[in-house]
């Protein structure tokens, strides 16, 4: 059988394998990607970290998302996570947004409406429940318009997105001249007034951080999840800046954030509302401050506009703490189509709903196989496999 499971390490993780093996208590951050589908993949490796490993030990841990990175990352904060993350996958799986009579593509109003109403349904009554879960920090990505895309409208938005797509070309740090990252933070237990710190370094991209909350918790998962041209743009989200908000995974599509840097003395200082910069205060509980990153992919692509700049997927210091799981892309060419769900799936599948969701069904079960090997790698590890990220 093909070994569905690739181990990697950035050189902080892979010397901190090599002496002391990886337990549940070195965790202190985890990632969740944009990615669409893709993300579908992690289903069981989620299922089995937050069902069955993390709770062998009892340090805070940041969930940090964007797009369905961030829906898995909430759902992760409910109550028996298993059954809630099953649902997740059901839901996606199954979501529908049939074409109407002379449409060549869902409206993105309607594809929002529908949206909204699938998490409606999914977290209500529930938001207190995730907000207030006693060891999960909570960080939502979104990406924040400035200037042509300070609001959506027509050929403004286009000529802004095209913009931001010139600046990214040129730097990275030139595309917050059109979208800033705002990232939605839960507050700590107990403090409703102090947001959990972010477990990631700012200076690389404009941030700004605002309070997670009832009022502003739907909204927020919308607008991390809003694809743009796809979905609509949220505007003005209570309690941060007005304007509208698209998919976090325009700013930061596979967060190759800097984790090393946050986390090298830090772990979840609690921080006044807007304030993002670390305290330096150390933590004698924080273990090896690891941060644990399931994901679809072996690179980690810095923005949705640098999916194509090669040059900028290689991995940098931002990633010397990190350990990421991801398949072995021979396995993936043994998933039904030879590759992970994804969006081409809704155009190819068209009007067969039943077709898609039966390949991206099979492509979830297959993908216990990843959860079944890294379980076993925990009980016995095997440094050989574990390679340099």
């Amino acid at each position: 059988m093909t070994k569905a499971l690739h181990i990697y390490a950035g050189p902080r993780a892979l010397a901190h394998l090599r002496q002391h093996g990886l337990h549940s208590q070195d965790i202190a951050a985890i990632p969740a990607a944009a990615g669409g589908p893709k993300g579908l993949i992690l289903g069981p490796l989620d299922q089995f970290i937050f069902g069955h490993w993390l709770p062998q030990s009892n340090q805070p841990v940041a969930l940090v998302g964007a797009s369905i990175g961030a829906w898995r990352m909430a759902t992760a904060c409910l109550n028996e996570p298993v059954a809630a993350l099953q649902r997740l996958e059901h839901d996606y799986i199954h979501q529908n947004y049939a074409l109407l009579p002379g449409e060549k593509r869902p409206a993105a109003a309607r594809v929002s409406a529908v949206f909204g109403q699938n998490l409606q349904a999914f977290y209500g009554g529930r938001i207190t429940e995730l907000l207030q879960h006693p060891r999960y920090r909570l960080h939502l990505l979104t990406a924040h318009g400035r200037g042509l895309l300070k609001r959506e409208g027509g050929w403004s938005t286009a000529a802004g997105y095209g913009a931001a797509f010139a600046s990214n070309l040129l730097a990275r740090r030139a595309l917050g001249l059109w979208l800033q990252r705002v990232v939605f933070s839960s507050p700590l237990p107990g403090a409703p007034h102090l947001l959990a710190s972010l477990p990631f370094e700012t200076s690389d991209y404009p941030t700004q951080q605002v309070g997670l909350t009832e009022a502003n918790f739907l909204p927020a998962m919308q607008a991390s999840c809003s694809i743009p041209f796809v979905l609509q743009a949220v505007h003005d989200i209570a309690g941060a800046p007005s304007g509208a908000y698209w998919d976090g995974g325009v700013t930061d599509y596979h967060l190759h954030l800097n984790w090393a840097a946050a986390l090298g003395t830090t772990r979840n200082i609690a921080v006044s509302p807007g304030d993002t910069r670390a305290t330096g205060q150390k933590d004698p509980q924080s273990g090896a401050a690891l941060v644990l990153y399931p994901h679809f992919q072996r690179s980690v692509v810095p923005g949705w506009l640098d999916k194509h700049l090669r040059w900028r997927h290689r991995a940098t210091p931002f990633l010397d703490n990190l350990l990421l799981l991801a398949p072995n892309p021979e396995w993936v060419s043994t998933l039904p189509n030879g590759k992970l769900p994804d969006r081409t799936d809704f155009t190819h599948y068209g009007a067969d709903l039943a077709g898609r969701i039966k390949v991206w069904t099979a492509a979830v079960s297959a993908s216990q196989q990843l959860a079944d090997e890294f379980a076993q790698w925990l009980d016995r590890p095997d440094m050989g496999v574990v390679q340099v990220l």
